[in-house]
């Protein structure tokens, strides 16, 4: 099975050296030296990983036959692909590989069907799940301990616990206008004169 585990960024300095959006939470395992990866397009591959380093924050790969700037920006953009063992499973039980992901049925704490898992997007602050209603509308659930409670891979599930309008629009709509209602209450009856507040009275 096939796994992103990067996307290859911004050529960095002038000996072939390129920053790397990482997509993996395994990036020792995926993305040492001597690793070989498939590409997307796979015209600009395999890849063998020389060395990499942590600079400022930011994994930097240089690759085998790679060896100045230019030869490093016709890589941009380009998505690096592991091939990964099914039955795999991160070291970490609270990890997941994407595969393992799609596909769940979501349902919130008191059995609630929310839809399925479609598509998992990484995101460079968070990852998020794509999840297909039974509609065919999509939400998207941010995949992060405050939200996503559990996941059951015996019982193919993922349990959330979304906060008031993630689910329901309508119901941040809601929120928010009694929100903004009730301060615009507080600040009526604080100014003399006000139209309003005398009709109250």
């Amino acid at each position: 099975m096939q796994l992103v585990v990067a996307r290859i960024g911004r050529a960095h300095g002038i000996k072939g050296e390129v920053t790397v959006e990482v997509r993996t939470d395994e990036p020792e395992l995926r993305l040492g030296p001597g690793a070989v990866l498939a590409t997307e397009p796979a015209s600009t591959g395999p890849l063998t990983i020389e060395t990499g380093r942590v600079h400022s924050g930011r994994l930097l790969l240089r690759f085998e036959g790679v060896r100045d700037r230019t030869a490093a920006e016709v890589l941009r953009n380009t998505l690096l692909i592991a091939e990964i063992d099914p039955a795999e499973l991160p070291e970490d039980p609270e990890e997941f590989y994407d595969h393992q992901l799609m596909d769940l049925d979501v349902v919130l704490a008191d059995g609630t069907e929310i839809g399925r898992i479609t598509e998992i997007t990484h995101l460079p602050s968070q990852d998020l799940f794509i999840v297909e209603r039974p509609d065919g509308t999509e939400v998207m659930i941010p995949f992060v301990e405050e939200i996503v409670a559990e996941i059951d891979l015996e019982e193919q599930r993922a349990v959330i616990t979304p906060p008031p309008g993630l689910i329901d629009e309508s119901q941040a709509v809601v929120v928010s206008t009694r929100d903004e209602e009730a301060a615009a209450a507080e600040s009526g009856s604080a100014e003399d004169g006000s139209d309003e507040a005398g009709k109250d009275l």
